[in-house]
C-alpha cells in the first residue's frame, strides 16, 4: 500500500530509485537520478558506464544533459536534483557548473563521495556557486539496493572464479 503522507522529497527520490532499478537490471551499479523543476520531473538518468563503455555515463550527467536540452539552457538554477548515491567528483563538479541550487541525496558514499564523505565540492566557498544538500532521503532503501547489488556481484565473481 502506498504511503499517503510521503513528502515531496520522498516522492521524487522514489522516482530516482526507479531509475536506479533500470541500472540494476543491466547489471550496472544501481544509481538513479531525476531533476525536478516546478514540481515536475524534467529529466531522468541512471548509471550506464559498462553498458555504454563510457566513464561519463553516470546517472547525474545523463540527467543534467537531458534537463539542459529540455530547458534550452546549461544553467539549471530553478531545479532540484534527486540522486540515490552521493555524487562523485565528476558529477559534483557538473552539478556546480550547472548551477543546480539543491541536491537531495539518498545514501552517502564513503569511498568516492564528493558531497561530504571525502570532500564537499558542492559547498566549497571558493567556487562561485554552492549547493544546498539534503541527505538521507529514503536512505535505507538506497543503501540496501546498493549493498544487495555488490553482494550479488561478489557472489557471481566467486562462482566465475574471478
Amino acid at each position: 500500500m502506498e504511503q499517503t503522507n510521503m513528502t515531496q522529497d520522498e516522492k521524487y527520490m522514489k522516482q530516482a530509485i526507479k531509475q536506479a532499478k533500470k541500472a540494476y537490471a543491466l547489471d550496472e551499479v544501481p544509481i538513479g537520478c531525476v531533476i525536478v523543476a516546478g514540481d515536475k520531473i524534467i529529466a531522468r538518468g541512471y548509471n550506464r558506464r559498462n553498458t555504454d563503455k563510457n566513464p561519463l555515463a553516470h546517472a547525474e550527467l545523463s540527467a543534467i544533459r537531458k534537463a539542459s536540452k529540455k530547458t534550452g539552457d546549461w544553467r539549471l538554477e530553478e531545479c532540484t536534483m534527486y540522486v540515490t548515491l552521493e555524487p562523485c567528483q565528476m558529477c559534483a563538479g557538473a552539478i556546480v557548473q550547472a548551477r543546480i541550487p539543491r541536491v537531495v541525496i539518498g545514501a552517502m558514499n564513503p569511498k568516492a563521495g564528493c558531497a561530504g564523505s571525502i570532500i564537499n565540492l558542492l559547498q566549497m566557498q571558493q567556487f562561485n556557486h554552492q549547493v544546498q544538500t539534503d541527505i538521507g532521503i529514503c536512505g535505507d532503501e538506497c543503501s540496501t539496493m546498493l549493498s544487495t547489488f555488490f553482494k550479488e556481484l561478489r557472489k557471481k565473481r566467486k562462482l566465475q572464479g574471478q
